[in-house]
This record gives structure tokens, C-alpha cells and sequence, in this order.
């Protein structure tokens, strides 16, 4: 039996999204800002939740249709079937995200939802499934445009960003379905030097390191449709070891990290060893201008620190010169990408970007710059 389902990921990576899904043979793939709607059965969605790199969540849609007021979205929640996806002792969370939606509070329409799901199970016994804003059971989501609704199970449960080993990180970590998309935008390929010379609690490192040995995002993490009442256990076992089967042997595979900041050195190293992967990548601790490649070519990919993360942005504009002098000296046959909401950076860096990808580090615009580093041109003289 094939369900609908959309999967929510960081604007500016749909299509590797799409990418991603058509891998898992998933089926009627539209891609929409934000996101992928597809069609697939329980299996096309347990393996999409195990290995997706860029998706945020996967949700089953249950319902849809249009409505001109609350009451309508409650009497079209309060016919769906809640007692057949969960049991009445788990507990639920209703979110609601409306675009151009007329209603006027979206916090009322949230508990007309959680009143009718509630009044659903009443009807069938005495009982009524409590709320759990932290970390219910079931989350269940509605997107309301200006007269259509649609209602949704997630089949995730936390998002998936949250790979389930990073238990501690230094100021603002970037999400790992943002690194992990950024990686494969900028085209390299796992076996290749890969470096983070400003690597902070080492989300690109872990990111590559996975993809290095081929483990799913997924392992190490739970999922909401294991708490689904048609959650098919052997089913999920036999994905979750065909995965297993197809991973490498864990051995370093050239991909470095380095931070000025020892405590963001630290920070790496452990969230690596977590994650199980802490011999496929070396992390030392370096200011990036003193930094010698590892190689005489590769995959250079960091997101540099900027306004919000150190301060003002004058300080940036002084060191900016100062990385791209070091960049032409010693960088020479690299491809590097920077992720950063400074849109002027490559400007006061005096280097010519040959692409510019914009993206959304959460609510915050950003651009990935790429800038090829021309072999020998500056290179500093040889002792």
C-alpha cells in the first residue's frame, strides 16, 4: 500500500533532496519550495528516514482539503481515523504553519486540532490522548494555505538534522542536513582531502566522515513511526542491517579539521568519537592563516565565523584579506566553499567567486561561495 508523503529539508536543497528520494525509489516526486512531496509504502519511508542526509522531516499526510473557518479544519480532523495510527495512552503534540492563512490566530486553530483528535478518541471509549509539548509520542502537523488545509502524521519524530550523537557543541553549530547538503554541493568525492579549517564542533567533519564509510545519518537515532501502530518491526530491522552491511571499514580517509579555539578542537574530536567515526578524520588546532593544506589539492568547505558568531563585522573585514593572502600562498589547486550571511565577503576578500548557491542557515539568508584556488600563482618562495 503506497501513502502521500512530504519531506521538509532547508531552502536551496530541494533537489538534492529529490536526489535523494529517487535513490530510495520513491515515487511522483514534485519538488515545491521547501520541500518534496512523494508517494511510497512503509518501506520507501523507513529507509528514506534512515538515510536521508538532507531532510528534516518525513510526514504522512492523512488529510486534506479546503476550509473557510476554524470549525470546518476541526470537523474534517475530527473525521479522520486517530485511533487507528496511535494508541489513546501516547501522548501528542499539534504544531500549525499557515502561509497567507486568513484565520486570525493560529494558536486557536492548534487546539480546535488537539480538541477534535481528542474528541475522536472520546468517541470511541472513555479516554483522551494527553498533550506533550517537550517530547510527545505522535506529532502531528497542519499546513494551512488561504483556503486549503492539509493535515499530517511525522514519521520522524525529532527532526532528522538531529543525527543522535552531537551532545556537545560550541556557539552556533549549523545544522547537519545544511553540512551535509553544502558537502555535496560542493561536488566532493569521499576518499578525497577534505578540510574544515574553522571547524567548530565539527559538523562538516562528521558529515564527511559518514559519507567516507557509507553509515546512515540515521543509526544511532529513534524514529516517530516506530510509535505508529503499523510500525512493521521486523520490516525496519532488515533495512536497519542491510544499512549496517553496506558500511566501510572505519579508517582515517583524509578528511581534516582544524579550529584556533582549543575547546572547539575538544568539541570535534568527542562528538566524533560519539558518532563512532573518530578515526576517519583528524582534528588539530590551528589558526586557519598558519594552516598547511594536507595536500597539494582538494575539497576546502567551512563556514567562517560572522557577524552574529564573533563579534562586529568591521573585525571580519580586516581578516578577510588576510585569509585570501593565505588562500593564494598556500591553497593553490583547492576548491573551497564558504558558507556565511556576510554577502560580501569574496568583495573584501578581493577573490572572484565562480559560483553563488544562496541558502538558509535557519531564518538567516546566507550564500555558498565557491572560489577555485588557481594552482602556483602565488605561491610563497621555498625555504
Amino acid at each position: 500500500m503506497n501513502f502521500q508523503f512530504f519531506a521538509t529539508c532547508p531552502r536551496g536543497l530541494e533537489a538534492l533532496l529529490a536526489d535523494e528520494l529517487l535513490a530510495q525509489r520513491a515515487l511522483k516526486i514534485v519538488v515545491t519550495d521547501g520541500g518534496v512531496s512523494f508517494e511510497g509504502n512503509l518501506e520507501t519511508m523507513y529507509r528514506v528516514n534512515l538515510h536521508s542526509r538532507i531532510a528534516t522531516r518525513i510526514m504522512s499526510r492523512v488529510g486534506q482539503g479546503s476550509y473557510t473557518s476554524e470549525e470546518d479544519i476541526y470537523r474534517a480532523t475530527f473525521k479522520l481515523n486517530w485511533p487507528s495510527w496511535f494508541k489513546v495512552n501516547q501522548t501528542i503534540r499539534v504544531k500549525v504553519t499557515g502561509v497567507k492563512c486568513p484565520l486570525k490566530s493560529l494558536d486557536f486553530v492548534t487546539l480546535r486540532i488537539k480538541d477534535a483528535v481528542c474528541d475522536r478518541f472520546r468517541e470511541e471509549g472513555a479516554l483522551r490522548p494527553s498533550v506533550s509539548v517537550r517530547d510527545p509520542d505522535v506529532r502531528i502537523h497542519a499546513y494551512l494555505t488561504q483556503d486549503q488545509y492539509q493535515l499530517y502524521l511525522d514519521t520522524s519524530g525529532a527532526p532528522l538534522y538531529q543525527r543522535g550523537f552531537r551532545d556537545v557543541s560550541v556557539i552556533a553549530p549549523l545544522r547537519e542536513n545544511l553540512a551535509a547538503g553544502i558537502i555535496m554541493l560542493s561536488g566532493w568525492i569521499p576518499g578525497t582531502p577534505f578540510l574544515d579549517p574553522m571547524c567548530g564542533s565539527g559538523t562538516f567533519l562528521i558529515e564527511a566522515a559518514m559519507m567516507a564509510v557509507n553509515q546512515p545519518p540515521g543509526m544511532k537515532r529513534t524514529f516517530g513511526f516506530q510509535k505508529l501502530t503499523n510500525y512493521d518491526e521486523s520490516l525496519w530491522k532488515k533495512i536497519e542491517t542491510e544499512a549496517m552491511n553496506k558500511m566501510k571499514p572505519i579508517e582515517f580517509l583524509d578528511i581534516y579539521g582544524s579550529d584556533m579555539d582549543l575547546r572547539a578542537v575538544r568539541v570535534a574530536r568527542h562528538n566524533l568519537k560519539v558518532a563512532g567515526i573518530e578515526e576517519v578524520a583528524k582534528v588539530m588546532q590551528s589558526d586557519f592563516i598558519k594552516l598547511e593544506p594536507p595536500a597539494s589539492e582538494g575539497t576546502l568547505v567551512t563556514n567562517p565565523p560572522y557577524g552574529q558568531r564573533i563579534g562586529e563585522d568591521e573585525d571580519l573585514k580586516e581578516v578577510y584579506p588576510v585569509w585570501a593572502k593565505h588562500m593564494k600562498e598556500s591553497f593553490g589547486g583547492w576548491d573551497t566553499y564558504f558558507l556565511t550571511a556576510d554577502l560580501e565577503m569574496p568583495k573584501d576578500m578581493r577573490l572572484k567567486p565562480t559560483k553563488k548557491t544562496p541558502l538558509f542557515n535557519g531564518a538567516l539568508e546566507c550564500r555558498l561561495f565557491e572560489i577555485k584556488m588557481v594552482s602556483g600563482s602565488n605561491r610563497k618562495p621555498k625555504d
